[in-house]
């Protein structure tokens, strides 16, 4: 299997490991490059590494570890998930394979997830101070209900069996082979009134209100899966009972009628679409990735309706001049005005408003556009709308999980002791802002 290797923010090419790791003199030179623009701007630069800081079967062919802590001459502070179990071979384990020269980089040791009574570990953190010369630099408490963005996949089980309630809004999303963008409906999830459900088969559709197909990272690939599995048919069906069908990128495109790839950016050819916008997409070899400003074009989201997000895809889709676009994106971030030419269309939808599609991801972090989203699937469904402040207060929440965490970070971290150990004498920078 390939994936993309994305540098500086743009695809460069789709590889599998065995190619991408014999190309580790040549993608190292971007790493530099990279590392050097981000040392003008910025005078503490934290560099997170990927899997272990002692994976010994890769350390010859190494690029995201101790390559680049060598590079920017890092101290390096190990992390440990005692949650996991097994801390102190963890933590001593790995000083144990490290080379003399990459031992002498580490200058603590933090402990992460840790439940129960902290004084019961004192005895544990003179043990691994005595072992491996280094001080622990602090020992976090397990915060729960933390409600932070995951990375990639790593929380969907959580959303994969939630109930739908008559009462609720019933968001099924098609769980795909190759989702990627999962954060795009983290706040839609933490909605009081919202039942949000990862599917990976056509029967858990059942009671659905609205159904979402996401982002892809292979989108032909993923469209011929939903064929296999069965999804179209029962897509069909629901769309026709009246459920709401939205998609996002790689989503928006699988919604029109085929999709061609002549540049054999995936497997080349076409494939027909799903046939619900009345759109056609062909696949580009360039990545578009933007930031976004846009203002809703349906009248039941509000004219008035911001949103921003992101665009990053490898298409480009169009339709007839009469079908209806979703948003108007606006110009360099200046004053929102429909009125200005250069307001560049959006998405489509269907006639009814039913089914539509967008490339803008981050589409549902907006409040107002995601209570307005959600009162019309209300209606809809014979439920009284709800007010806007639910919904603002949903994204207040996520916000104010930073400041929790960063208050949790400065009560249980020696934060002078590591900046002192960084050679910047203990003085803490002031980016602790706390939001309003």
């Amino acid at each position: 299997a390939k994936s993309q290797v994305i540098v500086q923010g743009k695809v460069w090419r789709s590889q599998n490991a065995r190619d991408y790791f014999e190309r580790k003199s040549q993608l190292f030179e971007f790493v530099k490059a990279s590392y050097d623009r981000l040392s003008k701007q910025f005078d503490v630069i934290v560099i997170e590494g990927a899997g272990s800081a002692a994976e010994m079967n890769l350390r010859d062919r190494d690029i995201v570890n101790w390559p680049v802590v060598e590079m920017a001459d890092a101290a390096v502070v190990l992390v440990a998930d005692i949650d996991r179990g097994g801390v102190f071979a963890q933590v001593i384990g790995t000083m144990d394979l490290l080379a003399p020269e990459e031992r002498q980089r580490v200058i603590g040791v933090v402990i992460n997830k840790f439940r129960g009574d902290l004084t019961l570990f004192e005895d544990g953190v003179t043990f691994i101070e005595e072992r491996t010369g280094v001080p622990v630099f602090g020992v976090l408490p397990y915060l729960r209900n933390l409600e932070l963005d995951q990375e990639d996949s790593v929380d969907i089980d959580r959303f994969r069996k939630t109930p739908f309630e008559a009462d609720t809004v019933n968001i099924a999303v098609v769980l795909l082979p190759h989702m990627s963008n999962f954060t795009d409906f983290n706040q839609l999830a933490a909605e009081p009134d919202v039942a949000l459900r990862y599917v990976a088969s056509p029967q858990e559709l059942h009671g659905a209100d609205a159904i979402v197909l996401p982002g892809s990272k292979t989108t032909i690939a993923d469209l011929e899966y939903l064929r296999k599995v069965g999804f179209e048919e029962s897509l069909m069906t629901h769309v026709k009972r009246g459920s709401e069908m939205m998609g996002i990128c790689g989503g928006f495109q699988m919604l029109g009628k085929e999709i061609t790839d002549p540049q054999h950016v995936e497997t080349g050819g076409s494939s027909k679409g799903l046939g619900l916008l009345e759109v056609e997409t062909e696949l580009l070899a360039h990545k578009k990735t933007v930031q976004v400003r846009a203002r809703s074009l349906r009248e039941s989201w509000g004219h008035e309706c911001l949103v921003e997000g992101y665009e990053i895809h490898m298409g480009a889709t169009r339709g007839a001049k009469d079908i209806p676009s979703c948003f108007g994106i606006l110009p360099h971030q200046e004053k929102p005005s429909l009125e200005n030419e250069d307001v560049r269309l959006d998405g489509a939808m269907s006639l009814d408003g039913r089914v539509w599609g967008t490339y803008i991801h981050g589409v549902f972090d907006q409040p107002e556009f995601r209570r307005r989203w959600l009162n019309r699937v209300r209606i809809r469904k014979g439920l009284a709308p709800l007010d806007l402040e639910i919904s603002e207060a949903v994204s207040q929440r996520m916000s104010k999980a930073l400041d929790r965490w960063a208050d949790h970070l400065e009560a249980h971290l020696d934060v002078d002791l590591i900046f002192s150990a960084l050679g910047l004498g203990g003085a803490v920078p002031d980016c602790h802002h706390k939001s309003k």
